[in-house]
């Protein structure tokens, strides 16, 4: 839990009040590679934040799987349309390495988050980020050709080389 409450309070400091009450909705799970954290079906009602392991936000269109995403060890995500829109998540998460992860239901932080400035700053400032991250992922499919966006992937993320695999780099670079 420590490394959850580091990342935390790097985006925004958590009053201590604020930290004990969110780690009281915050469950321990595990998967195994390949097995799904969130599946296209149901809503999406949690935040994961990755304590060890590897996965990778994707989803299907016309029968042919893109991914969004990887997401590794001390990361936190959330398929924040579903959440806030209460309707079927459009994504699959999945472990692409046996993964522990922290989970915590997104209506119950919204509640603590009426309740504690501290939680709503770090919640606005994560929103900020994460928006930030996805308009520059937009950025780059649109903007870029298969030679940059595989040079600027191993620039930013050359670690994550060697634990995924080719497939699942080149799903992500959007080369067949």
């Amino acid at each position: 839990m420590i490394d959850f409450f580091e990342f935390c309070n790097k985006i925004s400091p958590l009053d201590n009040i604020a930290s004990v009450e969110l780690s009281s909705i915050l469950k321990l799970n595990s998967v195994k590679k390949n097995e799904p954290i969130v599946t296209r079906s149901p809503h999406a009602r949690e935040f994961y934040f990755i304590k060890k392991g590897i996965v990778k936000l994707c989803f299907n269109g016309d029968g042919t799987e893109f991914t969004m995403r990887f997401f590794e060890a001390h990361t936190l995500l959330c398929d924040i349309e579903s959440c806030t829109k209460n309707e079927h998540s459009k994504y699959r998460i999945v472990a692409i390495e046996d993964t522990e992860f922290f989970s915590f239901s997104f209506f119950e932080f919204e509640k603590l988050c009426l309740t504690h400035h501290s939680l709503e700053t770090f919640y606005r400032r994560f929103m900020t980020m994460a928006n930030l991250n996805m308009m520059e992922r937009i950025s780059e499919i649109l903007e870029e050709n298969a030679t940059k966006r595989y040079n600027n992937f191993i620039k930013k993320n050359p670690h994550l080389l060697q634990r995924i695999s080719l497939g699942e780099l080149s799903n992500y670079l959007g080369i067949t």
